[in-house]
């Protein structure tokens, strides 16, 4: 299975997240992740799906996702042209004992430690897909009590960004 990441600008309005993600379920499309967050125009959210599958699976995604009212704008995120990054916060067991060896590991990742109790570590780390993953794997070894990452965040390197994709844009929504 090929891996897809997608930046959609949607129009920034309750229902607009359970609709997409409607979309998945009826379709049994399968999701790796999906983050969304508000833009620099505060009309304007970006989703960004990351979405297993080959290329029939993504072109009819691609077309379920057009019908929907709110969106304004799809593109595929090429690996060897964006950014990806993730955030994963990661609660590990943490004796007196264990607290040196994990310090050195959070240094050599260059995360953060952002909580500290008599037990327990947090982690804070933002990097790519990679680098979360073997973090993850080091933090297992202390035992991990709990974790979250946010899913994929990604933008286009360089000038280009997801307005210079031609007119598509409402002129309402461009910034």
């Amino acid at each position: 299975m090929d891996r897809h990441v997608l930046s959609v600008l949607v129009k920034n309005s309750s229902g607009v997240l359970s609709r997409v993600s409607g979309l998945f379920m009826r379709r049994g499309f399968n999701i790796d992740s999906l983050s969304v967050g508000r833009t620099e125009n505060p009309e304007i959210s970006r989703m960004t799906i990351t979405l297993m599958g080959g290329e029939d699976v993504l072109d009819q995604f691609i077309k379920q996702l057009n019908k929907l009212q709110e969106v304004i704008k799809i593109i595929e995120l090429a690996p060897e042209s964006s950014v990806y990054r993730e955030l994963v916060l990661i609660k590990v067991n943490a004796d007196a004992n264990q607290r040196a060896a994990i310090n050195d590991i959070v240094k050599v990742f260059r995360c953060k430690i952002i909580d500290l109790d008599t037990n327990t570590l947090t982690i804070e780390l933002t990097g790519d897909d990679n680098k979360v993953s073997a973090l993850i794997k080091l933090m297992e070894e202390y035992g991990i009590r709990e974790m979250v990452r946010t899913g994929l965040a990604a933008l286009e390197r360089g000038c280009k960004d997801i307005n210079s994709y031609g007119d598509y844009f409402e002129e309402e929504y461009i910034g």
